[in-house]
């Protein structure tokens, strides 16, 4: 696949948003800010974070904004994380209620220091959420736990709806792009999510130097580990001390490999430029 460096690379207008114009976008701030709370939408730079504050609703980040991992495409920042907050579950749960969400999606980052990767502490999080928003459906977007089975079941026990792990892209790219992940480790924790009854979910990025049988072969592993939703969006480079953007992929592309999935049995596959995990997450569930 030929590459062009990303300073010839000019972004396409189907990657422009609008800023917002509407004052919930404020209000949805102000509420976060106010209760203390990082949002993957504002510290992953999410293209989507305009459109979603305007609707009132935001993906909870949780264990504090730094991470122990450096992936390459990522600006989460990487310093030495705080301690755990003990009351975050608690005020999680009241953003949750304050917002009127009826699908709440809760990520974190990865916490490689702690024993069990923060597994209690997510737990802690949907029981939380659970309780005061009984009719909330709950999406967890996990890290890999290391491969820890015990603390996976630690966040199964409390049966969220969907269980999201994003491969975030080929195993050929690891190396470059997650070196401290595992392809591999990332596909049995799905598997071991959808043997229990759940539904999985995953997600990858396109542009970063994979080529369109990649992408299809990314899909296929998904379906064989029993992954029921499949999220294929653009990368875009958060800053120059990241990776650079190897192409712009067209819609018509995105389209094509949401086709592709599912015509392999994928029961969902949201393929589009600004799609991203959590993006829409409560209409993904629905199209199931």
């Amino acid at each position: 696949m030929n590459q062009q460096p990303e300073q010839h690379l000019r972004i396409p207008s189907w990657l422009r948003r609008p800023l917002p114009t509407v004052r919930t976008f404020a209000d949805t701030r102000g509420l976060l800010d106010g209760l203390h709370l990082h949002t993957v939408c504002k510290g992953a730079k999410c293209p989507n974070m305009h459109e979603c504050f305007s609707q009132g609703t935001a993906t909870f980040l949780i264990m504090g904004p730094t991470c122990t991992r450096n992936c390459r495409f990522c600006n989460i920042g990487h310093e030495r994380p705080a301690p755990l907050a003990p009351d975050e579950p608690e005020r999680v749960a009241k953003a949750t209620k304050e917002l009127g969400l009826r699908h709440v999606v809760i990520t974190s980052v990865t916490r490689d220091d702690l024993p069990d990767g923060g597994a209690a502490h997510f737990a802690a999080t949907v029981r939380a959420v659970r309780k005061a928003m009984p009719e909330t459906t709950v999406e967890v977007l996990i890290p890999d736990f290391r491969g820890d089975a015990a603390a996976l079941q630690v966040v199964m026990d409390t049966e969220p709806m969907v269980f999201n792990h994003n491969v975030e892209t080929h195993p050929r790219l690891y190396p470059m792009v997650r070196p401290q992940a595992d392809y591999a480790q990332s596909l049995e924790l799905l598997r071991r999510v959808a043997a229990s009854g759940r539904i999985a979910k995953s997600g990858f990025m396109v542009g970063i130097g994979e080529s369109d049988e990649e992408v299809k072969e990314v899909l296929r592993d998904l379906k064989a580990a029993g992954c029921r939703i499949a999220t294929v969006g653009q990368y875009m480079r958060p800053s120059r001390e990241h990776l650079p953007v190897q192409r712009y992929v067209h819609p018509d592309a995105f389209e094509e490999y949401a086709v592709y999935g599912r015509s392999i049995g994928l029961g969902h596959v949201f393929s589009a430029p600004l799609v991203r995990s959590s993006y829409m997450a409560e209409e993904a569930l629905k199209a199931l």
